[in-house]
């Protein structure tokens, strides 16, 4: 089986050339070529020769993606169902507003996570994404978005399928290529990853260094409310996700986004509105009160327009910044949560 040129850095192809009786700057062309340039085959590598790309298309193979489907919902939204070399699917989204374009790419193919009101959820995790897999969906999305809106993609958040922290190698590498001047030059301010909450792993972004933006989809700060939507919270509870929390903002001082969905007859009472400002005050933070997208089953309902504007006025009277983010995409099942492969 032929290797994946993709998994080799740099270095490493400089010191292949030069074993191969080659000069050491043809492993910066093959890497400009992959990364920067996202070539999908060695012929489109114009400045090497015919015979150099004969022979790294005898030896290597660029496991590039593959958009299977594209989706384009009456809202702007695209949604791409992307083909693995495997043959797996993951999707990703273009999400479109009047003033930048956003990429919500996935990081697994399938969740373990289980969260029970996730259509993702309810696929098994099959396994991680490379590096590659997912640069390669920032850099299809951000073509779409220079061809359907005229100007580069504006911002990244991990907020597809899977656990991006159950995956971070990968996810870290992947994000070192987006925001490199040798991939996609993107800022990591840019760039925001949505976790469930892994108390360990949050640390271990904290220590690292971190400097892309960190949100965490809360849902409840009620810990028997949490555990009953959401299994994680069971083994990591609300009190060791704060723990981890304080320890990003003491390494980091990047302000965390809690995002937060209201359901009918789940988290819609005072006492909820009671414990998300508590839990909020805590640490630097802001809420995003997202749309319920239901997904087959209809166990979960959207609280009454008159709940969310008491989570606000309560949140905003103690100071503390609340956006209410609508849903995108959702005729064609591009909204968050509805992500499950249905194409």
């Amino acid at each position: 089986m032929k290797t994946d040129i993709r998994a080799y850095t740099k270095d490493q192809l400089r010191e292949y050339f030069v074993a191969k009786g080659q000069q050491a700057f043809r492993g910066n062309q093959v890497y400009e070529w992959l990364w920067k340039k996202q070539a999908h085959t060695f012929d489109e590598m114009t400045n090497l020769s015919k015979d150099t790309r004969t022979f790294l298309d005898t030896n290597f193979v660029i496991n590039h993606i593959a958009v299977d489907t594209m989706q384009r919902s009456k809202d702007g939204t695209v949604k791409n169902a992307i083909k693995l070399f495997d043959g797996l699917i993951v999707e990703s989204v273009l999400i479109p507003t009047d003033t930048r374009t956003t990429a919500c790419i996935s990081s697994q193919v399938g969740c373990a996570m289980g969260c029970t009101f996730c259509a993702t959820a309810r696929l098994k995790k099959q396994r991680n994404l490379k590096p590659d897999e997912i640069f390669d969906q920032v850099a299809a999305i951000n073509r779409e978005s220079i061809l359907y809106h005229g100007h580069k993609l504006s911002n990244v958040v991990f907020m597809g399928m899977g656990e991006p922290l159950l995956n971070y190698d990968n996810v870290m590498k992947s994000i070192d290529m987006i925001t490199s001047d040798e991939g996609l030059a993107m800022s990591p301010r840019r760039i925001t990853l949505s976790t469930v909450g892994v108390p360990k792993m949050i640390k271990r972004m904290a220590d690292e260094g971190a400097r892309f933006n960190l949100a965490v989809s809360l849902h409840s700060a009620i810990d028997e409310v949490r555990s009953a939507m959401m299994p994680v919270n069971i083994s990591n509870n609300l009190e060791e996700l704060m723990e981890s929390l304080k320890y990003w903002d003491w390494q980091t001082g990047n302000r965390i986004t809690f995002e937060y969905i209201i359901w009918k007859d789940i988290n819609d009472k005072q006492k909820d509105i009671d414990a998300l400002v508590a839990y909020c005050k805590r640490v630097p933070a802001k809420v995003n009160l997202i749309e319920y997208n239901p997904i087959d089953g209809g166990e979960f309902q959207q609280a009454a327009a008159s709940v969310t504007d008491k989570y606000i006025t309560e949140l905003e009277r103690n100071h503390i910044i609340v956006n209410v983010r609508r849903s995108r995409g959702k005729d064609i099942d591009a909204a968050c949560g509805q992500l499950a492969n249905k194409s």
